[in-house]
């Protein structure tokens, strides 16, 4: 039987999606659409586009809106990609700089067709920005790459701002959410960045409501703290249709404050919790929180 949605929640997405009808949100999406782009907001069904798009945020999705994987949380296609688009990196430079976007966010479907793992194709896109507008802060938000150290040096080398990689879940679920994903793999990736580029920083995010326990959140955080993970995002997972993992819980607001409070407790720079908080919801405020705190040495 399906979970019943709560009405506080039912409300949230309702303003959000109202927001999606404002002159501002109306010329993002036209400008997408005019760049032949795709964004992670569109792909995973982000309930939260009317906002950001409202601040002019939005997270570019390289490399195409298909997936090699079956996660059953996500809302992304899953089928054969095409091959990479060379004009892509370019379009989407010109985007940013169009919107004039200070802080991008980019981020990829896992792409196991291609002997990298997309790496160099998606530095190519971070160059490209940092060519065509110096200024502008980046941050990929990258699939795990088949765990290859080679490929991710490829996306360290691009310079980017902070390197984004998700865990999404507790590890006791993984066999049943995140299929063709690994744990020790995601961790052991964060923990890559660190070596390569030591004063870079990382960030993660998970959902809750698939059915994990307090005590799994608590080693969840520990374990990634413990690989020096210094951006955190905490949000609830909304099934995209009936065929996904159903919502095991909607856990209240007050919850996400408690977990948000243990996150910073444990050392991290930054964590953004709440109920439709995604991975690259307002992430550049988030970054600037955390160096805020590596500039004051106090949590914020």
């Amino acid at each position: 039987m399906t979970l019943p949605v709560p009405d506080w929640l039912k409300h949230l997405v309702r303003t959000n999606k109202e927001a999606l009808r404002s002159s501002q949100a109306l010329t993002a999406e036209s400008s997408i659409s005019a760049h032949a782009l795709h964004t992670v907001c569109h792909a995973a069904k982000c309930p939260n586009r009317g906002e950001c798009f409202n601040c002019g945020d939005a997270t570019f999705m390289v490399l195409g809106n298909l997936c090699t994987r079956g996660c059953r949380f996500c809302a992304v296609d899953k089928q054969r990609p095409l091959p990479p688009d060379p004009q892509e990196p370019q379009r989407v430079a010109d985007a940013v700089k169009e919107w004039n976007i200070r802080y991008a966010v980019l981020t990829m479907p896992t792409r196991d067709d291609l002997p990298d793992g997309g790496a160099h194709h998606f530095a190519r896109v971070l160059s490209a920005i940092h060519t065509t507008t110096p200024d502008v802060y980046t941050e990929p938000l990258i699939s795990d790459l088949h765990g290859s150290v080679a490929a991710l040096r490829t996306v360290l080398e691009a310079h980017p701002t902070v390197l984004a990689h998700n865990v999404e879940t507790v590890p006791d679920l993984y066999a049943q959410v995140r299929i063709g994903a690994d744990y020790t793999r995601t961790l052991t990736l964060l923990e890559n960045v660190k070596k390569l580029a030591p004063g870079m920083l990382t960030k993660t995010g998970f959902m809750v409501g698939l059915g994990e326990t307090a005590p799994q959140i608590t080693r969840l955080m520990k374990d990634l703290r413990n690989v020096g993970v210094d951006l955190l995002t905490i949000g609830q997972y909304l099934a995209p249709s009936a065929r996904h993992y159903p919502v095991q819980r909607y856990p209240e607001p007050a919850e996400y404050q408690a977990w948000k409070d243990e996150a910073l407790s444990l050392g991290f720079k930054a964590v953004a919790s709440g109920p439709l908080v995604r991975s690259s919801y307002r992430a550049g405020a988030l970054y600037r929180q955390a160096m805020l705190e590596v500039a004051t040495g106090k949590n914020v």
